[in-house]
């Protein structure tokens, strides 16, 4: 069924509009009589459309219920800016695994680096591959791709959540060895093709900032957010 996201429903007459109505009139040809899923803030409207013009699709609400693929915990992934498209696949596939935001993140070693007005012009983007990918997954959130920030914002911001995590080559301890228990907040802090260099890993340790080891073969910065992702998912019974 026809996934689609409203930030704001009206439950009386829901009408979906803009782009995603001309997508289901024009390029799904869908007709009065049909069934589309509408998701706003995590729970699921399953809706029959009504009526079809060419910028808006009127709604009616057969059915709802809370999004059942939204895990339990809040994850935002604090990613230090890879090269060419490596950030694309990133966010596509964290969000896949359950992410709630992505933050991307200048850290020293960081081999492309863009300025902050630069990196905005590409969220447009960006934040069009969350969505889509969110659409794909069946999440009942599109979760945001924020603005660029250094490493220094980035484990300021870090300290606020329950469960603050960076992956680190150097050494730390295994997932296995995290409380997780009544934590609903998370951080991950991952590094790009460089790594974190050892005033970062200090800086971050003295914050509260527990290191994380994924043992002794070397993963690409593509390979390593995911890996983390879907061990964390899996420790806390979200996969």
């Amino acid at each position: 069924m026809p996934r689609f996201f409203l930030e704001n429903i009206d439950l009386n007459r829901p009408v979906i509009t803009g782009e995603d109505a001309k997508h289901i009139g024009r390029s799904l040809r869908m007709k009065p009589g049909e069934n589309v899923t509408v998701c706003s803030c995590s729970t699921d409207y399953f809706c029959e459309i009504e009526s079809v013009t060419a910028d808006e699709v009127y709604l009616k609400i057969l059915d709802k219920r809370l999004c059942s693929a939204e895990p339990t915990i809040d994850v935002t992934l604090f990613q230090a800016v890879p090269k060419q498209d490596k950030l694309e696949l990133i966010i596509q596939k964290s969000i896949e695994l359950g992410v709630k935001k992505i933050v991307p993140v200048l850290t020293r070693r960081c081999v492309s680096r863009p300025d902050k007005n630069d990196f905005e012009k590409k969220k447009e983007r960006l934040n069009k591959i969350a969505l889509a990918a969110a659409k794909q997954s069946g999440r009942g959130i599109v979760p945001e791709v924020g603005t660029l920030i250094t490493s220094e914002e980035a484990i300021s911001q870090m300290s606020g959540y329950d469960c603050p995590l960076m992956l680190y080559e150097e050494g730390g301890v295994r997932f296995s060895e995290i409380n997780t228990e009544n934590k609903k907040s998370f951080a991950l802090f991952i590094g790009s093709e460089g790594g974190f260099d050892e005033t970062e890993a200090e800086a971050a340790k003295k914050a509260g900032i527990s290191q994380i080891w994924l043992g002794e073969r070397i993963l690409r910065c593509e390979t390593a957010p995911l890996t983390a992702m879907s061990i964390l998912m899996f420790i806390t019974r979200n996969l």
